[in-house]
């Protein structure tokens, strides 16, 4: 069964994208939690340009990607599941779990180092925030996210088909907890205990550092929660909070061509340790 769903892994990978993608496009339509304030039309076929140009760069760049690489681990006996033994089920949850604490951690690094974050601030100038928002990440640091994923799925030894879930489900909930949908607030309590939802990302897409720098959970919120970077609800409110960040404010912004050079504009202010230096 696994040689099967592996051997389907692209169309999988796609139906999933596209399938959660639309589903979550057409409830924004009809329910949107925000409103919008720039026009679908500048920012969706920017952002989906973003997104060939992203995977154009990623194809030509790694010979072998996250699920290849598992794969070869397995045949060859490479990281720590491959070498001790436990229950299948055991390397199964727990390679998704860890892999999702390093994306998590990950995001935290992103957030503090200023190198790491001129790349990563791209996705958070977005000036409104919807199921596209999710898709919004600068080339060079979707090349350095999957750097540091194969060296997690190769240290870890982890089974080739925990492998395809986790990027499905990774997928998935980004594009899910960006969306501009709004769920009743008992259900969001409920669900937010154990998935990440729009309104406990979108504090983090709040132009206000202290609530940038908090909720990096993409799937699950218990490393947020457990870490002490987790928070409830936007000082504003989700309908008066502003999205995206001081220093990149105009529609030309969110061309592609400017953010592909995002990077080199401007001083890395906002991030993590900048903030700490400022409460000192």
């Amino acid at each position: 069964m696994s040689e099967i769903i592996l051997a389907a892994e692209p169309t999988i990978r796609l139906a999933a994208f596209l399938g959660v993608l639309a589903v979550m496009m057409i409830w924004e339509l009809a329910a949107p939690r925000r409103r919008r304030d720039i026009p679908r039309v500048i920012r969706w076929t920017n952002n989906f340009a973003l997104v060939v140009v992203d995977t154009i760069i990623l194809r030509l760049s790694f010979p072998i990607l996250a699920v290849g690489l598992a794969m070869l681990a397995e045949e060859r006996d490479w990281g720590l599941f491959n070498v001790i033994d436990v229950p299948g089920w055991v390397a199964f949850t727990g390679s998704i779990l860890l892999l999702d604490l390093a994306i998590y951690l990950q995001h935290v690094m992103f957030h503090a180092v200023p190198g790491l974050w001129r790349l990563h601030r791209m996705h958070h100038a977005d000036l409104d925030f919807d199921a596209t928002t999710g898709l919004r990440f600068h080339p060079v640091e979707i090349l350095a996210s999957m750097a540091i994923k194969l060296a997690v799925v190769g240290a870890l030894g982890a089974p080739a088909v925990s492998v395809l879930l986790f990027e499905v489900i990774l997928n998935a909930t980004s594009i899910f907890n960006h969306s501009n949908i709004g769920l009743p607030a008992g259900v969001d309590r409920a669900l937010r205990l154990f998935l990440v939802t729009p309104d406990m990302h979108r504090v983090h897409h709040s132009v206000d550092p202290r609530e940038t720098n908090s909720n990096y959970g993409f799937s699950v919120p218990w490393w947020d929660r457990l870490l002490g970077t987790y928070v409830a609800q936007p000082a504003k409110g989700h309908e008066g909070m502003e999205i995206g960040i001081e220093q990149f404010r105009t529609r030309r912004d969110l061309w592609l061509d400017r953010m592909l050079i995002q990077p080199l504009r401007g001083p890395a202010s906002g991030h993590a340790l900048d903030l700490g230096n400022e409460q000192k």
